[in-house]
């Protein structure tokens, strides 16, 4: 299920239905052909792919920040995180916009996935270990991985993954860039007043001897 099919701002509609205590829910969705999953606790919404801006002097794998109802939000695809190739932008592309917490503070980020699939729920005792060979990510990112039939999902510690780094180095960015705009802006308007500064006029000496003849 792609994120056009859901709508903007929008949710499947099976999230937040919790029918065990003991039974928790996960968001998949796929990155370079890998399902991942993210707990439903960690995900606000789902926003389509649009108006991402890039920012200079950040990490490759920052895709730039979206703006959310006023906020800036860090958008990180985890394909370029991983070491694999970017993330190509389809019409299935969606930001999947998580709340993770860093030193006790909660900070709002984007993951850019190629599609949302399902909401899946699982045990503790339905997570598997993972194995500490044959995925394409660092086991420390990993929770475990959860069984879709005969395939697995890798499910994902968003708190490890998304680190402040990435948001730090985002606003880092920013504020230098307006420092930068500033200083030009600044450097522009001084040039333009020196150019338009009249001259000091020099007495004209031949004429004052002419006059004094």
């Amino acid at each position: 299920m792609g994120a056009s099919s859901q709508g903007k701002n929008q949710l499947p509609a099976s999230m937040g239905m919790n029918t065990s205590t003991s039974m928790e829910q996960y968001l998949t969705f796929l990155t370079a052909g890998e399902e991942y999953a993210i707990s439903i606790a960690k995900v606000s919404e789902i926003v389509e792919y649009e108006a991402v801006t890039t920012v200079p002097n950040t990490p490759i794998w920052i895709s730039g920040v979206t703006n959310l109802r006023g906020r800036v939000i860090p958008v990180v695809d985890l394909a370029a995180k991983f070491g694999l190739p970017a993330s190509v932008i389809s019409k299935f592309s969606c930001i999947i916009i998580t709340e993770v917490i860093f030193q006790g503070e909660n900070l709002t980020m984007g993951v850019l996935a190629d599609s949302v699939k399902q909401v899946i729920e699982l045990s503790a005792d339905e997570i598997e270990q993972t194995p500490p060979f044959g995925t394409r990510v660092k086991t420390e990112y990993l929770l475990g991985m959860g069984a879709l039939g005969k395939k697995f999902c890798l499910i994902l510690d968003i708190d490890k993954v998304l680190s402040a780094d990435e948001f730090l180095a985002v606003t880092e960015s920013i504020a230098d860039q307006a420092a930068s705009d500033t200083a030009a802006s600044d450097t522009s308007a001084k040039e333009t007043s020196d150019k338009i500064k009249p001259n000091k006029l020099e007495p004209n000496k031949e004429a004052h001897f002419e006059a004094g003849a």
